[in-house]
């Protein structure tokens, strides 16, 4: 695969139809459609084809099922790399899990690993065990999912990632925590950082705001939407820029030394 020092990103801030993943796949299949520009990856939020629901039994698809096969076939047409989580049934168990699909068809996949128990997503789904590093166009993404969030050892940069990319439904009532906590890992990582939310109410009357936002390698914040509004927002990413601000304050070089058991 080509690299690349540049990486457009496409963030769709979208609302979502409750539960219909038919309805969902079309309307952000028509948001992707009228994308002008050639993007290198497009960011869904999570859950995007049923909002973030707990009837996991009655939307769960399974890794040859439509949506799946509906990301390959557009990552390919558009020839970008698409991503977002859904609801996954394998082997009796459900997962709240992230597909990075590229234009190949190739599926980078990563479970939740910090369920959120205040919802009860614990009891319905299966925790994830494994974090992922996507090679992509050159470039080192972390992909993390909502929650995830509030852990920042679980966003620890030891591999010297590019991007951190978190896909969410975070609501209203903790917005502020969801913008001081993204800042706050692009900062103490030292890298991109991207945060991919939806508006909306959802059937439970949680209300979303979106704030997606992408912030640099000092928490310098790049391009944001907190009107609540639906938008696709579009910021290209340099490595280079990065690299210069790393080798210049070489924070990542005084990590602390650990295990995560």
């Amino acid at each position: 695969m080509n690299t690349t020092n540049t990486l457009k990103v496409a963030m769709i801030q979208s609302d979502l139809v409750w539960e219909n993943p038919t309805a969902n796949r079309n309307q952000f299949e028509a948001k992707i459609n009228s994308l002008a520009e050639d993007i290198d990856v497009i960011v869904l939020p999570e859950m995007f084809t049923t909002g973030f629901t707990m009837n996991a039994s009655a939307v769960a698809e399974t890794m040859k099922g439509e949506t799946v096969q509906w990301l390959q076939n557009l990552a390919q047409k558009k020839s970008t790399a698409i991503t977002g989580s859904i609801v996954v049934c394998e082997n009796d168990h459900f997962y709240n899990r992230l597909l990075f699909v590229h234009p190949s068809g190739k599926i980078d996949s990563y479970d939740k690993k910090h369920t959120f128990t205040l919802a009860g997503e614990h009891e319905v789904f299966s925790a994830g065990t494994d974090r992922i590093i996507v090679e992509y166009k050159g470039w080192k993404i972390c992909p993390l999912i909502c929650y995830d969030l509030r852990f920042p050892i679980w966003a620890r940069n030891t591999e010297n990632y590019d991007l951190l990319l978190y896909v969410a439904s975070w609501p209203k009532p903790r917005i502020e925590a969801w913008d001081s906590l993204l800042k706050a890992r692009a900062i103490e990582n030292m890298s991109y950082t991207i945060g991919a939310n939806r508006v909306g109410v959802d059937a439970n009357e949680y209300e979303y705001t979106g704030n997606t936002v992408c912030y640099d390698t000092l928490g310098n914040c790049l391009v944001k939407n907190n009107q609540g509004t639906e938008e696709t927002l579009i910021i290209e990413l340099d490595k280079v820029t990065q690299i210069k601000a790393r080798n210049r304050f070489r924070f990542l070089d005084d990590r602390d030394e650990f295990i995560l058991q």
